[in-house]
């Protein structure tokens, strides 16, 4: 009675965490789409994204990310998995792994928007989430405020890959909010590659 589930889109009082007016504008401008992208040097396989990065959907991971509302997750989730085919194929992975923030990152915002979103589809799908494989050792300028060419070089070399042997031969599944360049996500991969997986798949909401 105090604190009610309410939609995380428009704040409704809703019990399934996302209410049937935001379900059909959500379903409005769903793109949901499994490719193997043309990322130069990519780590991983394939991308699989839900929404195309812009509009009403650029504004809705903005608040998410930026305007402290962490429980727009459950809403996000709630979505992506009534859709029977990324579904299904979340069904295919050993893991699942959140690009990781910083601690600096990580104190300003209260939490990780990424691993809110894979702790829940870990949950849901019953696919064991890990946390404590890899990490981000530095805070560096937000990739956001930068163009290409500086996105690639920032994000260099600053994940650090521990307790591989969790990760051996298992098939992995990346989580992330936004793919722009896919430098971030690329890094990662490239960084657990080293654990030697069978496969790197990333998830993201909105590709760019």
């Amino acid at each position: 009675m105090l604190f009610p589930q309410i939609c995380g889109i428009c704040e409704k009082v809703n019990t399934d965490g996302l209410c049937n007016k935001c379900k059909i504008e959500l379903e409005r401008l769903v793109e949901s789409s499994i490719i193997d992208t043309e990322l130069e040097n990519r780590f991983f396989n394939e991308l699989i994204y839900i929404f195309k990065y812009e509009g009403f959907i650029r504004k809705l991971i903005l608040d998410y990310k930026f305007h402290e509302k962490p429980y727009m997750y459950i809403s996000i989730v709630a979505f992506i998995l009534k859709n029977k085919k990324i579904y299904e194929k979340l069904q295919s992975y050993d893991t699942i792994i959140p690009v990781p923030i910083s601690k600096k990152r990580m104190k300003e915002r209260g939490y990780n928007q990424s691993l809110l979103i894979a702790k829940q589809i870990s949950k849901d799908v019953k696919i064991p989430l890990q946390t404590n494989c890899l990490f981000k050792t530095k805070n560096i300028i937000e990739q956001s405020k930068l163009n290409k060419e500086q996105r690639k070089q920032n994000i260099q070399n600053v994940y650090e890959l521990k307790n591989r042997e969790i990760l051996n031969n298992k098939q992995i599944l990346l989580i992330d909010d936004i793919y722009t360049t896919g430098n971030t996500v690329n890094e990662c991969a490239k960084v657990l590659q080293q654990a030697k997986p069978q496969k790197i798949d990333v998830l993201v909401l909105a590709k760019d």
